[in-house]
């Protein structure tokens, strides 16, 4: 007889069992290589009760990094009920165990002995489990015997990285700890960070190529179906708003006019509930919408339109001043997202470069701003990170030393610390008093650029606020890039527990 259920026909056979006596034992979790360890916890889980239940993590919540995890959930689960100490097997349909422990009602919740020291859990799983269990009349026990990580084995086993990525994550776990990463996350929370900088409507327009036009030469595509993000500055604002308490933002809306939608209401509904919104509004421009026709499949973008102005007239740039002026003194870190579409005047790069506690800076180079768009508009700064493509633009310098250009423009802007992203070759940081530092590229597939380099941007400002190592936040900036290129779009942001547990995972 088949072990394997779905959750709601579990529920339903397991409250039968219970009402005839008999005591449910429930472990949770990903068993994405099965091991001995795995073996003994569930036999020693399986000792304490009568029916032993497993529900498993389903893959879109499986948090260890974005090639996890190895074995899809239905294999994962068929392994677990090949097993003889298991008599139920489901796969879980949430991101914790709690609503499955709210559902099954176990006796006994059994988890391993790497979580008896409960304040080492810092996504604070293991304390929302035990209050559910709880509720539910169950106990919550820890097994006691080896442990083994099937993280460590896939990673020395089956390495997913070229040879040098493996020995400089080898190398690099040895100068830097885990726990000394989630404690300035810890830190981190406290933040203040205003954002700064363009609001953006990206449209993902899925289409399905049907060829050449029969009287012109002009590619044909049948439009299918479209996805519609927030990004720019609104999405910096939402990566930063899973790390801070306290987010501002502070942007320019067009207002609703013939033929333009201003996107106010989407975009409220898509920032997070702890981000300050000051929305300025302009006659002069609409809101920023940008058009990607894709190609469905395979995913390829074939063609792009943007709707801006980058023109504001006098009386906005005034405004936005004045805002500036107002908002700054009541934060710690300002992270300015400049896309080069006219919001960022003169008289504003002024106050930000001279008012700003901690300033940090992107500047992008795109074909709406034809590159004139580059760092050097910011006198000063603490902290920027741009392109390799990008800062040659700035220096006008093609093919020299990438070194020697990061250490002319960080002199140039009086800016201690440094990050250019290399795309499939990492990055490279730089900071005064600490020199250079090149991190290798964790992404081992990409899905979509678009917004990557903002998440970078956004979670590495607040590591460098924090003053975290260099080099170590080269490593969280590209652990964070690998999982941002996995992203259509701007549809999820990078969220703190979910980058902690890649990092540990990268790190075992």
């Amino acid at each position: 007889m088949s072990k394997l259920y779905s959750l709601e026909e579990l529920g339903s056979i397991i409250s039968a069992l219970k009402t005839r006596g008999k005591r449910i034992v429930h472990c949770h979790g990903v068993f994405d290589l099965l091991h001995i360890g795995h073996i003994r916890y569930f036999e020693q889980a399986k000792i304490l009760g009568d029916i032993l239940v497993v529900t498993i993590t389903p893959d879109i919540y499986v948090n260890k990094g974005p090639h996890r995890p190895i074995f899809t959930q239905n294999l994962r689960a068929e392994a677990v009920a090949a097993l003889s100490s298991s008599d139920f097997v489901a796969i879980n349909t949430s991101k914790t165990a709690v609503e499955a422990i709210h559902l099954l009602k176990p006796d006994i919740y059994v988890k391993g002995p790497d979580y008896k020291n409960k304040e080492k859990d810092y996504t604070g799983g293991i304390f929302k489990e035990e209050e559910a269990v709880n509720a539910v009349g169950g106990k919550l026990v820890f097994t006691d015997d080896i442990t083994f990580s099937s993280t460590a084995i896939i990673n020395q086993a089956f390495p997913i990285f070229p040879p040098q990525t493996v020995q400089y994550l080898s190398s690099f776990k040895n100068r830097h700890q885990i726990a000394d990463i989630v404690g300035a996350f810890e830190n981190i929370k406290n933040k203040r960070v205003l954002v700064v900088g363009e609001a953006i409507i990206d449209k993902y327009i899925y289409c399905e190529t049907l060829g050449k036009s029969g009287k012109e030469p002009v590619l044909v595509a049948r439009q299918l179906t479209q996805e519609i993000f927030a990004g720019g500055s609104i999405a910096v604002a939402n990566h930063l708003a899973a790390f801070c308490k306290e987010v501002g933002v502070v942007t320019f809306l067009g207002r609703n006019r013939k033929g333009y939608e201003n996107y106010e209401a989407f975009i409220q509904k898509k920032l997070k509930s702890n981000v300050a919104r000051h929305f300025l509004y302009t006659h002069s421009a609409p809101t920023i919408v940008k058009r990607r026709f894709v190609e469905i499949y395979p995913f390829q973008k074939i063609f792009e339109t943007y709707t801006l102005d980058d023109e504001l007239t006098h009386n906005d740039v005034q405004t936005l001043c004045d805002n500036l002026v107002e908002l700054i003194p009541h934060y710690d870190v300002i992270v300015v997202a400049d896309y080069g579409h006219g919001m960022m005047s003169k008289n504003a790069v002024d106050i930000l470069s001279s008012q700003s506690p901690f300033l940090a800076v992107n500047t992008q180079v795109n074909a709406g701003n034809h590159g004139f768009c580059t760092v050097s508009k910011y006198p000063r700064a603490d902290f920027v990170s741009v392109s390799e493509k990008e800062i040659r633009l700035e220096a006008r310098n093609r093919q020299g030393p990438l070194r020697d250009i990061m250490l002319s423009v960080a002199e140039k802007l009086e800016c201690p610390s440094l990050i250019v992203t290399r795309g499939g070759e990492g990055c490279v940081c730089y900071k005064k008093g600490e020199g250079f530092y090149d991190v290798p590229a964790f992404a081992t597939r990409v899905v979509d650029r678009v917004g990557s380099g903002d998440a970078l941007f956004a979670i590495s400002s607040l590591c460098v606020a924090e003053k975290m190592p260099m080099e170590a936040v080269g490593f969280i900036a590209n652990a964070v890039g690998a999982e941002a290129v996995m992203i259509v779009g701007n549809k999820t942001t990078i969220e703190r527990d979910g980058l902690l547990k890649h990092i540990e995972s990268l790190l075992k």
